[in-house]
């Protein structure tokens, strides 16, 4: 059996859990992916196979901020659909190649379109079925038109396969809200089928026994800073919290990563902060961990639900998921937010003391029990065999 994986290469969250289903899957099958900029380096990493696709992304801002009007403008229509045309040619190239099985795309729409042309059986990996366009005033009239067309455009595009596989979590705990918003036209070839996890945790020691081996102070609580995301997104960010976290009291020990996967892990220390710049064991230091800051990425909110970490969020201003995915957070109690331009020491500080002597950890403790429920990773796995052996094209 072959399988060809084409994950979105912006930030590391889509390599990040296409790369556990496809060591899954390398027991029985021939693996070989398709992706570009960050998680070209991140399969690199892995050491799995990797043909590489021509890249495409959105306009950033200095401060990390999503521009929105860049983003539309440039390239330009004319360019941008170029791009999506090239994407296509080269996956067509790849496909027609390596001759796979099984398409899985992940956030990607030229795979789809190659594997249809090409008559391959396929399925869509997603972090919300709905897009969302930033509801500014300037932005209204564009916000009420797009999504009045995106459910019926992209809607279809992702639901050209077989099945789409959304790995969240179902209701109440569901953190992405666009998945409160599928038309029972698509229902049924879209699965939520629970985070996809590298590594369960149950699979590692106690918490204790993982402070003691990764040298973490057992008598006060520890912050785990996992900051991931495209480069120009997350260095603003690090840049901040790097400075805030260094005046942090000594009744905390803080844990920064600064998410290079190609980076040595050698850690920088300061006092109470230590900073890698990358931590190839971070889930031993997600469940040693009593509280996580981050930015509002899915994998990184579905992972700490699934360890029962509280957060405090830092969305990327403008970026409509992430915004909306800490808001969903915060609203089932698991979660904080404080807004980029508003991060100093002492918002954060009273923010971290709230967190941990409110009923948060409490709370966290039952979500977890649901959360662990559902096993992303052996559904994924599961459903793709099936679909590639039955070779079924919907």
């Amino acid at each position: 059996m072959k399988i060809y994986f084409a994950p979105c290469g912006i930030g590391l969250g889509h390599v990040g859990r296409c790369v556990p289903i496809a060591r899954k899957l390398q027991k029985n099958a021939e693996i070989l992916f398709s992706t570009y900029r960050e998680g070209i380096s991140q399969v690199e990493k892995e050491k799995l196979p990797l043909v590489k696709a021509p890249s495409i992304g959105f306009q950033v801002k200095p401060d990390g901020t999503i521009d929105f009007k860049q983003t539309t403008i440039n390239p330009g229509p004319f360019l941008a659909s170029f791009t999506l045309l090239d994407q296509v040619n080269a996956e067509i190239k790849a496909i027609e190649s390596f001759k796979p099985d099984i398409v899985i795309s992940d956030s990607r729409a030229s795979p789809l379109i190659a594997a249809k042309i090409l008559g391959i059986p396929r399925i869509c990996i997603l972090n919300q079925f709905q897009v969302i366009i930033p509801r500014k005033k300037r932005f209204l009239r564009l916000a009420r038109f797009a999504d009045s067309i995106t459910l019926t455009l992209i809607g279809k595009i992702w639901t050209s396969g077989n099945f789409v596989l959304i790995p969240d979590f179902p209701q109440p705990y569901t953190i992405c809200a666009g998945n409160l918003n599928i038309p029972k036209f698509y229902r049924k070839k879209v699965k939520l089928i629970g985070p996809i996890l590298p590594t369960s945790p149950d699979e590692l020691p106690t918490k204790e026994e993982l402070r003691r081996k990764l040298g973490l102070p057992s008598d006060k609580p520890v912050i785990f800073a996992p900051i991931s995301g495209p480069v120009r997104e997350r260095a603003y960010l690090t840049g901040i919290l790097r400075k805030v976290l260094l005046e942090f009291p000594e009744d905390y020990e803080v844990v920064m990563s600064l998410g290079y996967p190609n980076a040595d892990d050698k850690p920088i220390r300061h006092s109470n902060l230590t900073i890698y710049k990358w931590i190839p064991n971070r889930f031993e230091y997600l469940k040693a961990c009593d509280l996580v800051i981050s930015r509002a990425g899915h994998g990184t909110l579905t992972q700490c639900l699934c360890y029962g970490k509280p957060m405090i969020l830092v969305p990327t201003p403008n970026h409509t998921e992430q915004i909306s995915n800490a808001r969903q957070a915060e609203k089932i109690g698991a979660a904080e937010i404080i807004q980029q331009e508003k991060l100093d020491k002492e918002r954060l500080l009273k923010s971290v003391k709230r967190v941990l002597e409110s009923e948060a950890p409490q709370r966290l403790m039952e979500i977890q029990k649901e959360a662990t429920k559902h096993n992303g990773l052996e559904n994924a796995v599961k459903i793709i065999t099936e679909v590639a052996e039955g070779k079924q094209v919907f």
